[in-house]
This record gives structure tokens, C-alpha cells and sequence, in this order.
């Protein structure tokens, strides 16, 4: 056996991003070959086989080890294929290669053997797979269409270039062989990434969407055979730009009951989503085969930054930090009066100083650390900036216990955080601000800290979310569609770089989302992204229950009599139109844990709110209650519930907003129960089913 040892340096760009990792890679070529030939169904012979702890039983999910982007969504011979980021070695990212599965109805997958392995020093990131159905690569056999992989290439080693490949197959995806060509791309970046494929009619060539992601643009390329590509145009940047611009796609879809088409341009970005770290927005537009416009209602106002009056902990104005405690040399001897030497300009703060310890750059370490005081009000907010990272973060601390963390967005700009304290009402705390990074943003950037009534929130930026909840990541398309079906079909990473790494699941980590259809409807906001599950969900639907419609009470008697309960349910209710208040549904409900998903008529929004869900402690950025603003919030309300284990996915009026979350009950948490505060609320329709495994 051959054995190859090196060490590796580095620059992670398919995730947390701009971050340096040493590790020592052991990378036994044989095992290469072993995941190459052999099936990933071994593990079925287990009696626990996708019965372990948080084990969703009907999304997609590696047997073991890490998994992350969809890639390579074709549809192909009766087949879907859905190939993934993997790591064929651990359950932490690193090794990327395509993991690969098929499905004839999206919800029942085999798993196949590993399709594109990382070798010769290149990982091989996200992209895109086509069916080549005219043969214009050349790759084709015996006048049989081949499938067309593009994806990126990283050289795994300190120079980190992302080049763009492609390799092809003629057995159905079941073996790949890499074009001797590649790469076809190269503009010698490292952040150029996640190619989207697909054929232009009307120009009868190939279009690529790929991204600039540092930059936040979206280039569109051409080619006539999937070889040489010629750059058409760029998109960008426009929208929100707090993070890196990833996995990007572009599809037409008519509008909802009119005979109108419009392009839709889907960028995932990382972080600085809407609820935080990983998310992603879309824009509305023509294409032409060449560029890209967005409509003018595509592009939204962006909001005010809502501040509460409260009272001020920590301002940083004076010449030093007062009875705040320093060690190392990172925060110096004072607030900072903005910038710093040979750093970029830093705004956002209030006043005069702030923190920032990039005092001497980014190599000085060290911690500054607030005396003791009482939480004696619900929220804690704060101005926050810096980097992303969790070496550079806010935490506060209950008898030396990290209960919260915060960072930056990898940005200089400082924005306004909050954290949730009730559960801390009365009791003594201390903020310590944390700089232990040495790389790039290796500083934190804090000011204006205040206890409040109500969370501050920032001025959100001039984009539209495909998602409000915190775990659907790098959402792309299938390509290939029969025309007979018609419908555009995608599917998102469950998850978040915040703490992906850390969910507490073994020996898999990571899930897919349901797939679901986009759509568009034109609202009195604009021409709008819609989404509904695909119809193939139903297939699941095992045991149906109905409620004809009454009050809180009635509804939560008649849950009980049928004894309702499960952690994989299908929920679809409809709350009758109320004036004020809020109302809803506690799903996954135990002793002392719940997850809630409900409205909120006095403030116009919908809500889904995990942190009482289970365990939210194995990482400090996981809890939270993520919102969405509803347009017409008076009238009823429609909730399409998905749970499963370890996730709970809500379509809001027919998809006109959508949230994924996840979430890690204990088994015993189960029940079901709405709830309101007021006691006039109604219930309009009930339907309950519960749901089969697609594993057993």
C-alpha cells in the first residue's frame, strides 16, 4: 500500500470562509480507490441503520461522515441524481470530493459510490451536471447522450486557486473520467467557484453562472461544446454583500396565473444572511443569453436600523477602558478613534472610540473583559464588526460558561446584534470580547453595549431571502427536467457554517432539505419567489387526521383524543384572521422543550422560535427566533408544516415565506399544542398526517 503524507495549508473557501486551517492530511490512495468501487450501503446490515439520534427519516442523508453543497442535480434515464460536497474520511469538512445518490421520486434515495474523488492535490468543490443531448463536447458513445459535470477545482495546498473542470460519463453517473483539458476556466482567483450549467435555446449554446464571490458578482459565460468557454457579462454587486456571493443559479418560471416568464438569479451568500451566518437571496430579471437585468422591484429599499432606548453598559468613549480588564496586546491600551494603522476604514460606531483590536494588525491575541453586573432587562445589544470567525467573538458568561456568542461579518462596517437574556433576569454576568486569530479579520470591532426592553435590530440590507430561517444553504436546481413535467425543481444544504461542524449528530452530519418547487406570484410587493414541496411528498403521507375548524382550546382537546403526536409529522393549518396577538403551533413539545411556529398580528410578522427546541447549547450561535415580515398578516394565515427529527421546515400562504430549521429534541419530545395570547383565536382547518420513512 501506498501511503502519501503531507501537510496542508489551507485557504477554506467552501467554508467558514477566509479562514486558515493546518491540518495533517493523511490521504491513503487506496482508500480512494475503495470509495470509488464499492457502494455506501454496507452500514445496512446494522439494526441501528438511520435509527440513531436526530436521524431524519425522510431527508436526504449521508450513512456517515460530512456532507455539505448540493451539486451535480440532474435528472437523466428515470433518474435523479443528486451529488453532494463530501468527505469520504470524516465528519468535518476537508477531502472535499462528490458524494452521489439517485432517486426515481425524490424522496427514496441509493446511495452510490463516490463519483469525483479529490486527487492530485485539487478538492473538488460545487458545481453543476447536464445531459449533454447533442453531443457538442464530443463525449458521447454509440449516439447515447453523455452526462457533463462542471465543476470547481481547488488545489488543496497554500495556493487555494479555484479553476473551473468538467468530466464526463456514459454509464448513467456511475463512473466519471476527467477531461485531460482542464481546467476550462481559469482566471487564476481564489474566489472563483460553484459553476451552474445549463443550455440556451435560443442561442443553441451552453450558459455558465458562476460566481466572483469575494467581489459579490455573477459572471455568465458561453460556450458551443462545454470545453472553451468566452466570458458574455457580469452581474453585480447588488443586493446584500455582508458575505461572500456562492452557488449561484439562473432559470426562467412563468408568473403565477398569467401567461409572463421572468429569470430568477439565485446567489447564496456567507455570512450575513437574513437570520444569520448562511442564507440566500434571488433576484428577479431578464436574460437574454448574455446578461442579466434585474427588475426594479427586484431590487428592494433597504430598512432602518431599529435602536430601543436602554441603559448603557459600555460606550468606549473615554482614553482607556476604565474597570474593563485587558490581557495581551490586541484591544492596546484604550477605545480606538475608528481605524487603525493600515487597516480599512471602520464605521458604524457611535461617538468617539470603540473596540478594535487590531492594534498592530491582525497578529496580537488577548481578551478585554467587563466587571460583573446584573441582566435586569430582556435584551442585550450591542454594535458588533470584525471577523466572522469564532476566535473573534463577544461572549457573555455565567460563572466562567459561555451562554452567548457573538461576531463580525467579516466586514469593518459595525452592526447592531441582540441577544435574548430573559432566561438570565437577575443574574450576575460578565462580556468578554475575544480576539485569539492571527490571519486575515483576525479582530473584533464592539461598541455601544445596552440592556433594553426590545432587540435592536440593523439596517437590513436591499435583498430578497429565499429563506428566513437559519439552515438552507447553497440551494440550486435541477437541470434536465422532463418538458413533460415542467416544473423547476431544487433542493438546499440543512444547515449553517456557524456551527455545521459542531451539530450534535453521529455518525453522519449534515442533511437536504425536502426538494421543493419555486414559482413566481405577483404580490403587491413586486413579482415574488414562492415555494411549495414537491408533490412527491405526499407518497409519505401515512396516517391522516382533520379538524373541522373551532378554538384554541377545541383544537388542542381534540390533538389529545387522538392521541397526536410523532417526529415526523405533516401539518397544515389555517388560522383564522384575528386583529391582535399571537398564535400558533408548538411542535417536537416535551417536558421543557418546544419549537414554535406562529404569527405575531401586532408586529406583522411570522416567527419560528427553537430556542427552547432541545439542545441548543453544543454551539453559542444556534439558538435564536428567526421572523419574516407578511405582507396582509390580518387576514388568515396558512402554516405548511414539515418535522422531522432534527428539523422543521414552514411554508407560510401557499410559500410567499419559507422557513428551514433545525433543531435537536430529545426523543421524548413529540407533542403537539397550539397556543395564543389572547383567547379569541380560531382555527379555520386541521390537517395532520404522519409520515413514513423513506429508510426502512
Amino acid at each position: 500500500m501506498i501511503i502519501q503524507i503531507d501537510w496542508l495549508k489551507l485557504t477554506v473557501r467552501n467554508s467558514p470562509f477566509s479562514r486558515i486551517f493546518r491540518f495533517h492530511a493523511l490521504i491513503p490512495t487506496l482508500v480512494f480507490i475503495f470509495f470509488s468501487g464499492v457502494g455506501m450501503s454496507s452500514l445496512r446490515a446494522d439494526t441501528a441503520y438511520y435509527s440513531e439520534p436526530f436521524r431524519p427519516q425522510y431527508h436526504f442523508t449521508p450513512e456517515k461522515n460530512w456532507m455539505n453543497d448540493p451539486n451535480g442535480l440532474v435528472y437523466f434515464a428515470g433518474e435523479y441524481h443528486l451529488f453532494y460536497q463530501y468527505n469520504p474520511f470524516g465528519d468535518k469538512w476537508g477531502h472535499m470530493s462528490w458524494g452521489h445518490a439517485v432517486s426515481p421520486d425524490l424522496v427514496h434515495w441509493k446511495h452510490l459510490p463516490l463519483a469525483l474523488p479529490e486527487a492530485e492535490g485539487v478538492m473538488i468543490f460545487s458545481g453543476s451536471a447536464v445531459v449533454d443531448w447533442k453531443n457538442t463536447s464530443g463525449f458521447g458513445l454509440h449516439g447515447q447522450p453523455p452526462l457533463v459535470a462542471i465543476y470547481t477545482g481547488c488545489r488543496a495546498d497554500s495556493d487555494g486557486t479555484q479553476f473551473e473542470c468538467i468530466a464526463y460519463s456514459n454509464d448513467q453517473g456511475r463512473t466519471w473520467t476527467k477531461y485531460p483539458g482542464n481546467p476550462v476556466i481559469d482566471r487564476r482567483s481564489k474566489d472563483f467557484r460553484d459553476p451552474k450549467v445549463q443550455w440556451f435555446e435560443r442561442t443553441q449554446s451552453w450558459v455558465m453562472t458562476v460566481s466572483l464571490s469575494a467581489e459579490h458578482k455573477v459572471c455568465f459565460y458561453g460556450s458551443d461544446n462545454l470545453k472553451d468557454w468566452k466570458l458574455l457579462s457580469q452581474f453585480g454587486p447588488a443586493g446584500a454583500t455582508a458575505g461572500v456571493w456562492e452557488c449561484p443559479d439562473l432559470f426562467e418560471l412563468p408568473v403565477e396565473g398569467t401567461h409572463e416568464k421572468r429569470w430568477v438569479l439565485a446567489v447564496n451568500m456567507n455570512p450575513g444572511s437574513v437570520a444569520g451566518g448562511s442564507g440566500g437571496q434571488y433576484f428577479i430579471g431578464q436574460f437574454d443569453g448574455t446578461k442579466f437585468t434585474a427588475d426594479a422591484d427586484s431590487i428592494t429599499k433597504p430598512t432602518p436600523e431599529v435602536v430601543p432606548e436602554g441603559r448603557v453598559l459600555a460606550d468606549f468613549e473615554g482614553k482607556d477602558y476604565g474597570d474593563w480588564k485587558t490581557t495581551g496586546e490586541a484591544f492596546g491600551p484604550g477605545p480606538a478613534p475608528g481605524r487603525l494603522a493600515d487597516q480599512n476604514p471602520v464605521d458604524g460606531f457611535r461617538g468617539r472610540g470603540l473596540v478594535n483590536s487590531y492594534y498592530h494588525g491582525d497578529a496580537t491575541t488577548g481578551t478585554l473583559t467587563s466587571p460583573e453586573f446584573e441582566v435586569s432587562q430582556p435584551f442585550l445589544n450591542f454594535l458588533i464588526g470584525g471577523g466572522s470567525q469564532k476566535e473573534t467573538r463577544m461572549d457573555l458568561l455565567i460563572a466562567g460558561k459561555v451562554v452567548r456568542t457573538a461576531s463580525g461579518a467579516d466586514s469593518e462596517r459595525l452592526k447592531w446584534s441582540s441577544w435574548d437574556v430573559r432566561e438570565f433576569m437577575n443574574q450576575k454576568v460578565v462580556l468578554q470580547i475575544v480576539d485569539d486569530a492571527t490571519g486575515g479579520w483576525g479582530h473584533i470591532n464592539v461598541d455601544q453595549i445596552m440592556l433594553a426592553d426590545a432587540p435592536a435590530r440593523p439596517a437590513s440590507e436591499a435583498a430578497l431571502w429565499f429563506d428566513y430561517g437559519k439552515d438552507y444553504y447553497a440551494a440550486v436546481s435541477w437541470s434536465d427536467i422532463p418538458r413533460s413535467d415542467g416544473r423547476r425543481l431544487w433542493i438546499g444544504w440543512m444547515n449553517n457554517w456557524q456551527y455545521g461542524g459542531d451539530e450534535p449528530t453521529s455518525p453522519w452530519r449534515s442533511a437536504m432539505s425536502i426538494p421543493r418547487q419555486p414559482g413566481l406570484r405577483r404580490t403587491a410587493e413586486g413579482i415574488r419567489l414562492v415555494q411549495k414541496p414537491v408533490r412527491e411528498m405526499e407518497r409519505l403521507r401515512d396516517r391522516h387526521f382533520a379538524f373541522q375548524g373551532g378554538d384554541i382550546a377545541a383544537a388542542n382537546a381534540w390533538l389529545a383524543q387522538n392521541q397526536i403526536a410523532g417526529q415526523q409529522l405533516e401539518i397544515i393549518v389555517e388560522l383564522a384572521p384575528e386583529i391582535s396577538g399571537a398564535q400558533g403551533v408548538k411542535v417536537l413539545k416535551g417536558a421543557q422543550e418546544e419549537t414554535s411556529i406562529g404569527v405575531d398580528r401586532s408586529r406583522g410578522l411570522v416567527f419560528l422560535d427553537r430556542t427552547q427546541s432541545g439542545n441548543v447549547n453544543f454551539n453559542p450561535q444556534f439558538s435564536g427566533m428567526h421572523i419574516a415580515p407578511l405582507p396582509g398578516i390580518a387576514g388568515p394565515v396558512k402554516l405548511h408544516i414539515f418535522v422531522d427529527a432534527s428539523s422543521v421546515e414552514v411554508f407560510v400562504n401557499d410559500g410567499e415565506r419559507v422557513f428551514t430549521d433545525l433543531v435537536f429534541p430529545s426523543a421524548e419530545s413529540r407533542g403537539v399544542e397550539f397556543f395564543q395570547s389572547e383567547n379569541s383565536a380560531k382555527i379555520n382547518s386541521l390537517n395532520v398526517w404522519t409520515l413514513k420513512s423513506v429508510w426502512k
